[in-house]
């Protein structure tokens, strides 16, 4: 029962919440110092706990929780071995290899906070099919490995990348305190905090760009490998691939095919522009990526549900629309911003309003405040249609445990927390023309509630 002492609290904490949007959070000790010291020291094993709840618990986490013994669990730590090693060294090496050397067109990212432009080689989309092409032959022309060879080393292969992404962020913090690659460098003198958030914006190794690698080449390719591998795990298991996994495992493909379709524009993204190369982005990428957002279809391996061809259809449906908007929200700004302003959204002319910002060089430049089309109805609505796409393949496992729904539920709060650190950015940058913006779009992500 709420009561009239529980709603005052509730109100003052949403008061205080819109608050902080409104303003810069200091790097105070909670969220400059203890909250990045405990996600850099709860989450490596995290990753691991929620491949070894669903092996030895059935994907219970509350029975795992209960009943798991520290002995067993050390007994049974996934640790690396020289197959996870070649594995994840072998797939690192070939998407670099096709990063580099398969043709591309060169796209400028967005001008950045200290007024420089990065050039970035776009060839994703080729990349996945090849590397997918390239699987195939290996695992079924030449029979060199089974295609379930992911889901037998899982757990190794999170240690791996695990120790391995840990390693390189902290080669990250020395390379950007030491031999940063351009102006978008830094530290806070906070070394909890950078170590975190990280020391440069865009690192780079003899002009390869570090953040696009991880980001799309080895975090975002390996998404669909894992879940495939996941998939020929079932059928190994059971003579059949459920419907459950068909829908989860389409949809999550129709997803990753569909940011490598649109990679430069991911490239304009918040995680490229303003956030940092640290912890928080390369780690999250390297170990978290593979084995959170992977976390239904290896849920469903054992639980192969039955849908019936109602809910089959309706979640394929709901899933590509969700996925659809997702992409067109994107795409209609950043047509806009192609375009200067000289386009249609909807078939009407674009509302906009042309925000100033001065660069940390001292420069002034231009944006365009999209106030049309998706982003009429909030200035996050994207980030809903993400979290409705997620749930649609999510769906799928049913609600017989949580584990599956942890990552809707990570994704909802990473994407909340977001935008109320886009409006503290944007009000910085912009002033008085995002409070103008702000009048014209009020809601953040969903209508007349945030």
């Amino acid at each position: 029962m709420l009561t009239p002492a529980t709603l005052t609290t509730v109100s003052r904490l949403t008061s205080w919440l819109r608050s902080r949007s409104d303003a810069q959070l200091p790097r105070g000790v909670l969220r400059g110092t203890l909250l990045p010291f405990l996600l850099i020291a709860l989450c490596p094993f995290a990753v691991v706990l929620l491949w070894y709840a669903c092996q030895s618990w059935d994907g219970a986490l509350t029975h795992a929780a209960a009943r798991a013994s520290l002995s067993r669990m050390l007994l049974e730590w996934p640790w690396p071995t020289r197959s996870s090693v070649s594995i994840v060294l072998g797939f690192a090496a070939w998407q670099a290899l096709l990063m580099v050397a398969l043709p591309g067109k060169r796209v400028l990212g967005p001008v950045t906070p200290a007024g420089a432009r990065v050039q970035y080689k776009v060839n994703g989309l080729l990349a996945w099919a090849l590397t997918h092409l390239a699987l195939y032959v290996a695992c079924f022309r030449l029979e060199w490995f089974s295609p379930t060879i992911v889901y037998d080393h899982f757990g190794s292969i999170i240690m791996t990348c695990n120790l391995f992404a840990l390693v390189f962020c902290a080669f990250l913090y020395l390379k950007g305190v030491y031999s940063p690659s351009g102006r978008d460098a830094g530290r806070s003198g906070n070394p909890v905090f950078d170590f975190f958030w990280g020391t440069e914006l865009h690192p780079r190794l003899f002009d390869f760009e570090l953040k696009q690698f991880a980001n799309c080449r080895f975090g975002m390719m390996s998404w669909t490998i894992i879940i495939l591998s996941f998939l020929f795990k079932q059928r190994a298991l059971y003579g059949h691939v459920s419907t459950s996994m068909l829908v989860s495992v389409a949809l999550q493909v129709i997803y990753v095919v569909k940011f490598f379709w649109w990679e430069d524009g991911y490239l304009a993204s918040l995680d490229m522009m303003h956030d940092r190369f640290g912890f928080y982005i390369c780690w999250g990428v390297m170990t978290w990526l593979p084995a959170v957002y992977t976390s239904q279809a290896l849920y469903l391996v054992r639980h192969p549900i039955a849908l019936g061809p109602f809910v089959t259809i309706a979640l394929l449906v709901a899933g590509v629309i969700a996925i659809y908007v997702n992409y067109d929200a994107d795409a209609q700004r950043q047509r806009v911003r192609r375009t200067n302003g000289a386009t249609t959204v909807w078939g009407r002319a674009p509302k906009l309003i042309v925000a100033e910002h001065r660069t940390a060089d001292g420069q002034v430049k231009q944006s365009l405040l999209l106030a049309s089309g998706w982003w009429k109805i909030s200035r996050h609505f994207h980030y809903l249609a993400e979290l409705a796409a997620a749930l649609a393949w999510t769906l799928p496992c049913g609600f017989h445990h949580y584990l599956p729904y942890f990552y809707v539920t990570f994704l909802t709060i990473l994407l909340f927390d977001r935008a109320l650190r886009d409006d503290r950015r944007c009000s910085a940058k912009y002033g008085r023309h995002w409070q103008e913006y702000c009048r014209l779009v009020p809601h953040r992500i969903i209508p007349r509630v945030f």
